[in-house]
């Protein structure tokens, strides 16, 4: 008798303390609180920017910041966060393909043009025959590193081609023969280039920034913002889109108090989409 009263007891206790959990969640929801997963830089530090005003319209920002590019989206998919800050469009609908993630776009938030840094040359012309260019394993990021080099004139890539798909196979033209190496984790681009590894990297801004680097400055050839495909968004799990806490955070964001935020601090290196 004793052992099934207890037995009932321990059943209890497991639903009144889910109760409490469910409570609990519920209670952090009708606070306001919203959790955010973003990159270092420059997207927490944007977000910190935003988070007094958000606090002003009821929102408790929490951001929770990532190292790299596979860990904001699984833990968007597992409800660890509501929203995630760091990818660009592409890089989100190659992740919804591979993964099966129902995703959406809340809204562009800033650009970051991609550049071409060489310890070796100071410019595109300096590139010798068979340089070798470096860029990440990210095949999201192929396209758009190949476009840019497409941009500068030093290769041509099949004509009707989606530019954000492109990879080295779709290259009909390359007069200096360059050769590309494409077996390294984005993050760690900034090192290999201060390793004075290849003749030239190709490195997001993001990183470029939290390592130091300078990406207004210090490439020899940066992507241009003009109809730029590459825009940084706020993403959200098909049908948050819609809630009021996400909606304002766009709307912080997109404001004019942090699209001159960004343009002040950046200067260049990270680009509002909002003119």
């Amino acid at each position: 008798m004793k052992k099934w009263w207890g037995a009932l007891l321990a059943v209890v206790l497991v639903l009144a303390l889910a109760a409490c959990g469910k409570n609990s969640a519920e209670e952090k929801q009708k606070e306001g609180t919203l959790v955010v997963g973003a990159s270092n830089v420059p997207h927490a530090e944007i977000l910190e920017k935003a988070k007094p005003i958000l606090k002003q319209k009821g929102i408790n920002l929490k951001i929770v910041t990532f190292q790299d590019y596979v860990l904001p989206n699984k833990a968007l998919a597992d409800k660890e966060i509501d929203a995630n800050y760091f990818q660009h469009i592409p890089y989100l609908e190659a992740q919804k393909k591979e993964y099966g993630y129902d995703f959406v776009n809340a809204g562009g938030i800033h650009i970051e043009p991609i550049g071409l840094y060489s310890k070796k040359y100071k410019s595109l012309d300096e590139l010798p025959e068979g340089a070798t260019i470096i860029m990440s394993n990210s095949v999201a990021d192929h396209g758009r590193a190949l476009s840019m080099l497409q941009e500068k004139g030093l290769i041509k890539l099949k004509d009707g081609i989606d530019k954000t798909k492109a990879t080295v196979k779709d290259i009909v033209e390359n007069p200096k023969k360059l050769k590309f190496k494409a077996d390294v984790d984005a993050g760690l681009l900034p090192q290999v280039y201060k390793n004075n590894e290849g003749d030239a990297v190709l490195i997001n801004a993001n990183y470029a920034l939290d390592a130091g680097l300078d990406p207004a400055k210090d490439p020899i050839a940066v992507e241009s913002p003009k109809n730029n495909p590459y825009v940084n968004i706020i993403a959200v799990r098909k049908g948050d889109e819609n809630r009021k806490e996400i909606k304002t955070l766009v709307q912080v964001l997109q404001s004019k108090e942090i699209q001159d935020f960004i343009k002040e601090k950046y200067k260049g290196a990270v680009i509002p989409a909002v003119q």
